[in-house]
């Protein structure tokens, strides 16, 4: 079958904090949401403000490819 053209796509977006400074000794992971966008309205990568239940705080989630 060929790829929709749909305009709405799901995105995965991941913890910055945790990535860039590793994980948490006592934590054995990374969070990630899934989420959906507009691909026409929000062409650049999506930034949102999520709580990460490995750092314990809301801290900024961005988009990574799949």
């Amino acid at each position: 079958m060929a790829k929709s053209k749909d305009a709405r796509v799901a995105v995965i977006l991941e913890c910055t904090s945790c990535v860039r400074n590793g994980v948490n000794k006592v934590s054995t992971g990374i969070s990630r949401y899934i989420t959906q966008k507009n691909r026409h309205n929000t062409p650049n990568p999506l930034e949102l403000k999520k709580f990460c239940p490995y750092c314990y705080k809301h801290t900024i989630h961005r988009e990574i490819k799949k």
